[in-house]
């Protein structure tokens, strides 16, 4: 296989404090990779350096063969993000936030109303476009920002925390739709989540951020082979490699964030 995603000893630092400590690892084309680790793990921070929305302090990444600090550009053309923050317009139509991404993304002006209306069939909106978003469910919202992230059709679509604060029936319907996409196209994925059980069914392979580090990755049952004992899951797994760091639970404005976006969608 060929990897879509190469990293190569990133670094970030913010003052003081570095965040993301000399990683490297690369992600195949059309896994699907996840990043867990506890808040204040930098997977965030990972996230936003490889979607170009961070410099990085040292190290390099390369995306779908781009270079995430000399070609920006020709990165965010390779990739879709659905950030953990709300990202669609509720006093906006689905279809009209649609149409404002499709510009951005500088589609075709002949073939955008076909590509809206192909992707909004595909995250199940097909009769929600004409709604203010204001009106959708947050199992709804999600899937309307997927369906933005999808539409220039990117190589790799970054996910982070992309079930948050939702219920379990809207956060099923995110994980039917995402392992819809993973089936019927070679697109890549990579997700941070902190949901055990999201990674067990969603990834090929996942990477477990400690402290800034990665301090394992492999496929889920390679990893739960690792830790022993009967019947082990992820969890085990997660708290083997990542548990002196459980209590940390991340600093006020990531658990602000966190708590906002939950109100936000729910």
């Amino acid at each position: 296989m060929t990897a879509i995603i190469e990293v190569r000893n990133l670094v970030k630092k913010f003052g003081e404090h570095t965040a993301v400590k000399n990683i490297s690892f690369e992600v195949e084309k059309g896994e699907v990779f996840g990043l867990l680790g506890p808040n204040g793990a930098g997977k965030s921070t990972t996230i936003k350096m490889l979607t170009t929305l961070l410099s990085p302090t040292s190290g390099n990444a390369r995306v779908n063969g781009f270079d995430i600090i000399h070609q920006t550009t020709a990165v965010r053309h390779s990739i879709g993000y659905v950030p953990q923050a709300l990202s669609a317009d509720g006093n906006l139509t689905g279809f009209e936030n649609l149409l404002i991404f499709a510009k951005l993304y500088d589609l075709p002006r002949n073939g955008r109303i076909k590509r809206i209306n192909e992707v909004l069939d595909f995250v199940g909106l097909a009769d929600a476009g004409e709604q203010l978003v204001s009106k959708y469910s947050g199992g709804m919202i999600r899937r309307l920002e997927v369906a933005q992230a999808l539409l220039h059709s990117p190589r790799v679509l970054f996910l982070d925390e992309p079930t948050v604060g939702l219920d379990p029936v809207a956060r099923q319907a995110i994980w039917e739709h995402l392992m819809r996409l993973r089936a019927e196209t070679d697109m890549t994925i990579f997700l941070t989540t902190h949901s055990m059980e999201e990674a067990d069914s969603l990834c090929n392979r996942v990477g477990i951020m400690h402290r800034g580090e990665i301090a394992v990755i492999g496929t889920p049952d390679a990893l739960k082979a690792t830790v022993g004992g009967e019947h082990p899951t992820l969890d085990d797994v997660f708290v083997h490699y990542a548990g002196d760091a459980l209590e940390s639970g991340g600093s006020y404005r990531e658990t602000s964030r966190a708590r906002r976006t939950a109100r936000r969608l729910g």
